[in-house]
C-alpha cells in the first residue's frame, strides 16, 4: 500500500509542483492549505483518486487531520520577506507558533517523517564567505526570524520514529501552476516581456541562491526518502549557485529572445546580501540543482508569449494579501451599514456576534452575518464578486450553495490578516 503524506502549503508556488511529482511517484497525498490565491493551482489534479484536498488554516490544523499520514511536507506559512512585513502579529502567529504546533501534531499523530520548509533569508547580511549550515545566522526581517526560530524548534523535535529534516531554499524562479512575479528572476523575465527592460536597484551588487521550482521540489522529495540515520535533526542548504543582481539581468536580457535594455535605479531598502553553499545537500541527500537561469526564463517568457500563465494582481503576494485586507473592511463595513438599517430583532443578535468575536483576536464575520438572512445574501453577492475575480472558494463547488461558498470566500478575506480599523 502506497504511504501517505501530508502537504501543507499544496496551493503554493512550490507546493502545488511538489504535489504532481508526489503523485506521479505513487504517494497518495493529503494536500491542505487555507488558498488564498485560489483553489485553481491544483485543477490539473482534480478528480485523481490519489490526492485528498481540504481548505484549512494552519492554525486550526490539529492531530486529527494527520492521523494515517507516515509524512509531512510543511511548506505552510506568509510568503516571502515583503509580505511578511504586512502584519507582523500575523506573521509571528503563523510563520513560527502555527509551525511549531503543527510539528507537535503530526508527532502526536504519529507522523515519522517531517521535513520543514525553511528559507537562505536567515543568513540575512552574511559578509564575503560561501554560508554552510552550520555558518552563524543573521535574520534581518520578521520573516527571516520566524523561520530561523521555527526551524530550530522543529529539528530539536526529531527523534526514533520521528524524524525531523530542514530545508534551507534559496530565492525560487521557474514557472508554476501558482504563479508569482515578485521573485527577482520571474519579476525581471515579466519586465522584458511587457516592456523590454529590466530595472536593477541598489547598484545591482546584492547577492542571492537562486534554485528553480522543481528541483526544490525535487528536494523534498529527497529530503522524504532519504535514510533516517542520515538526515534527522540536520538542515540542508537547497540552490543551484549565487548570483549577484547585476549577473541576473544580464543572463535574463540574453535569455530572452527580443531586445531588452538594463536600467540602473539608485537606492535599495533591502539589506539582504549572501552566497551559500550547497555541498552538504549533495553529498548527504544526493541532490544538485540542474535546471539553470537561462531554462527558467525561456520557459516563462513562452507561457506568456502564449498567454498561459496570470500575470495579474494574484501573482503578487503583498499586493494580494492587501488586496483580501481592503475587501475584508469593504464587507465589514457593509455589515456595519447594513446592521445600522435592520429592524432590532434582526441587528441585535448580528450586532451580539460581531462584538463577541471581536473580543476574541480572530475576527469572523461570515459567521456572524450567517445568522440573518439580510447578512446570507449580502454574503451570496460578496461571493459572485469572488467568483467573477476568479477566487475559487472551494475544491468541488458543486456540493455547495450558494450561501456555504460565499462564506469560505468571506472567511479567506478575514483570515488573511486580522482585519484592520
Amino acid at each position: 500500500m502506497s504511504k501517505t503524506v501530508a502537504v501543507i502549503g499544496a496551493g503554493g508556488y512550490i507546493g502545488s509542483v511538489l504535489v504532481g511529482r508526489l503523485l506521479e511517484a505513487g504517494y497518495r497525498i493529503r494536500a491542505l492549505d487555507r488558498f488564498f490565491f485560489g483553489v485553481g493551482t491544483l485543477g490539473r489534479y482534480a478528480g485523481h483518486p490519489a490526492l485528498d484536498l481540504k481548505t484549512i488554516d494552519i492554525r486550526d490544523l490539529g492531530a486529527r487531520e494527520l492521523e494515517g499520514c507516515w509524512g509531512v511536507l510543511d511548506l505552510s506559512g506568509l510568503s516571502n520577506d515583503p509580505a511578511a512585513e504586512v502584519d507582523l502579529q500575523l506573521t509571528w502567529e503563523i510563520n513560527e507558533k502555527g509551525r511549531v504546533d503543527l510539528a507537535r501534531s503530526a508527532q502526536s499523530a504519529g507522523v515519522e517523517r517531517y521535513v520543514f520548509s525553511g528559507s537562505c533569508s536567515v543568513y540575512g547580511a552574511g559578509g564575503d564567505a560561501d554560508l554552510a549550515e552550520d555558518s552563524e545566522l543573521n535574520p534581518l526581517t520578521a520573516y527571516a526570524q520566524a523561520a530561523a526560530k521555527a526551524e530550530e524548534a522543529i529539528r530539536a523535535m526529531n527523534r526514533p520514529g520521528f524524524t525531523t529534516v530542514a530545508l534551507r531554499n534559496a530565492t525560487v524562479f521557474g514557472l508554476s501552476p501558482r504563479m508569482r512575479f515578485d521573485l527577482v528572476v520571474n519579476v525581471m523575465t515579466l519586465s522584458a516581456f511587457e516592456r523590454g527592460q529590466i530595472v536593477v536597484t541598489g547598484g545591482g551588487r546584492q547577492r542571492r541562491p537562486l534554485v528553480h521550482v522543481q528541483d526544490a521540489a525535487r528536494a523534498f522529495m529527497c529530503a522524504l526518502e532519504a535514510n533516517a540515520d542520515a538526515v534527522g535533526g540536520e538542515v540542508f542548504n537547497v540552490g543551484l549557485a549565487n548570483f549577484r543582481m547585476i549577473e541576473l539581468s544580464e543572463a535574463v536580457r540574453k535569455a530572452v529572445p527580443t531586445p531588452v535594455q538594463v536600467q540602473f535605479a539608485p537606492g535599495d531598502a533591502d539589506k539582504r546580501d549572501y552566497s551559500v553553499n550547497f555541498e552538504k545537500a549533495r553529498k548527504v541527500l544526493g541532490f544538485s540543482a540542474c535546471v539553470d537561469i537561462p531554462v527558467g526564463v525561456r520557459e516563462i517568457h513562452r507561457a506568456l508569449e502564449a498567454g498561459q500563465v496570470e500575470r495579474g494582481l494574484v501573482t503578487k503576494t503583498v499586493a494580494w494579501y492587501r488586496h483580501l485586507i481592503k475587501m475584508a473592511r469593504v464587507l465589514d463595513y457593509g455589515l456595519v451599514a447594513r446592521t445600522a438599517s435592520l429592524p432590532v430583532g434582526e441587528a441585535a443578535p448580528l450586532a451580539a456576534r460581531q462584538a463577541e468575536l471581536q473580543g476574541t483576536g480572530r475576527p469572523s464575520v461570515a459567521a456572524a452575518v450567517r445568522e440573518t438572512a439580510p447578512g446570507r445574501a449580502l454574503l451570496s453577492i460578496v461571493s459572485m464578486i469572488g467568483m467573477l475575480f476568479g477566487l475559487e472558494t472551494e475544491y468541488s463547488e458543486e456540493s455547495l450553495t450558494l450561501t456555504d461558498r460565499a462564506s469560505n470566500l468571506a472567511r479567506t478575506f478575514e483570515t488573511v490578516m486580522a482585519v484592520a480599523a
